[in-house]
């Protein structure tokens, strides 16, 4: 597995009682850089995060443990479930996304991902049709 750096956000709480692991979210920051996206998901009053965020190179910072709920899905919904943050996994991708000119995501940052989340699916039991990007939840 890749490096993985600390870069804890204070925006998380507690999972829901009795309810597993299920989903892995995938989103891209819609934001002008990095730093940017890093600065918002790890203050405080933007109420934002993710539990991961790949850079464009690969590089991997974890924000929220996976035990936690991290807040990334917003307003959403998917198969009955209406807390999609109490079951889910959330990773970022940077891409400066429509506003800020979309770019196609690296090879380093795909194959950060590929990694990433093959090694979540060994500790989650998440099956592949609930491997999900934003707009299936939030469309």
């Amino acid at each position: 597995m890749r490096r993985i750096i600390a870069s804890p956000s204070p925006n998380h709480d507690q999972r829901p009682a009795g309810k597993a692991i299920d989903i892995l979210l995938l989103h891209y920051t819609g934001m002008r850089d990095a730093e940017a996206a890093l600065q918002r998901l790890r203050d405080p009053a933007a109420k934002v995060s993710s539990h991961y965020l790949i850079e464009e190179d690969g590089l991997i910072h974890r924000l929220v443990d996976e035990s936690r709920r991290a807040w990334h899905a917003g307003v959403s919904y998917w198969a009955g479930e209406r807390d999609i943050n109490g079951v889910s996994i959330g990773i970022e991708l940077v891409n400066p996304g429509h506003d800020f000119g979309y770019l196609a995501f690296p090879q380093p940052q795909m194959a950060a991902l590929i990694e990433l989340g093959r090694d979540i699916l060994t500790r989650h039991p998440i099956p592949a049709p609930r491997v999900l990007g934003h707009s299936d939840v939030a469309p």
